[in-house]
């Protein structure tokens, strides 16, 4: 199968690892970030050929459409797509904001990037597959074990906004599954990425660990792993899926 897929978020801790395990798996990765140069970096490093980078605001439908419209027009329409772009704001002494204290700018903005970014991606996505036949089509967003459990270390914004993609993954793999693609998404948990390091220091590691049952946080390439199974054949029959990432930090 494998073709073009689109990595949003491609710079990040996550998205990076995502982007270099699917190079990796063969597709060529249209890596996609707010930062062009950080993009293009994450390109320079990837194994294979035929990877791209483009500066993309996730948040904006305009960027977005034209995104899948320039890439149809240059005859490199995107195949697949893995939407990792994600925002999570924190109060300024870097604890998690109750309600009461979190802005209607700070919900917009997350709410934006989170769920409506997954949102536009999806919508374009389908729409380019109502226009040519792509084949064994996969879209897989982001979710969080944050939005199974409440929180803890995130804010309700950002779970509010988990939660919607979780419940978009499974209204878009029923409409997708007519033109012959799956849409699911991973839940990550506590993973060693820059996300997680805005409220907690390394030194403090083994006592969050010792609530996870595999003893350990997570590393990037855990969530990349799961990302490569949905991307290949043998997730074929895999759709509207959450697959939890976390060590059974939360288990069903």
């Amino acid at each position: 199968m494998n073709g073009i897929v689109l990595v949003t978020g491609a710079a990040g801790g996550i998205g990076r690892s995502v982007c270099t395990r699917l190079a990796e798996d063969g597709f060529a990765v249209l890596a996609a970030d707010l930062s062009l140069a950080a993009a293009q970096e994450v390109v320079a490093g990837l194994t294979g050929a035929g990877h791209r980078a483009v500066a993309l605001d996730v948040s904006s439908e305009s960027a977005v459409a034209g995104l899948f419209a320039k890439a149809e027009s240059d005859g490199t329409p995107i195949d697949h797509v893995v939407a990792a772009a994600g925002i999570l704001l924190f109060a300024p002494n870097g604890d998690r904001p109750p309600i009461t204290d979190i802005t209607l700018e700070e919900w917009d903005l997350t709410q934006r990037v989170n769920s409506t970014g997954t949102f536009l991606l999806l919508r374009e996505y389908l729409r380019g597959a109502a226009r040519r036949t792509i084949a064994d089509g996969r879209f897989v967003g982001f979710a969080s074990v944050a939005a199974q459990l409440g929180g803890y270390r995130s804010s309700a914004a950002y779970i509010a906004s988990k939660g919607a993609v979780m419940a978009l993954v499974k209204a878009g793999a029923r409409e997708a599954a007519g033109l012959g693609i799956t849409v699911n998404a991973v839940a990550p948990g506590l993973i060693d990425a820059p996300m997680l390091r805005q409220s907690l220091a390394p030194e403090n590691d083994g006592a969050i660990a010792a609530n996870i049952p595999l003893n350990r946080i997570g590393t990037p390439g855990d969530v990349a792993g799961a990302v490569s199974f949905l991307m290949g054949r043998d997730a074929g029959y895999v759709t509207g899926a959450v697959i939890d990432v976390n060590g059974g930090y939360r288990m069903q």
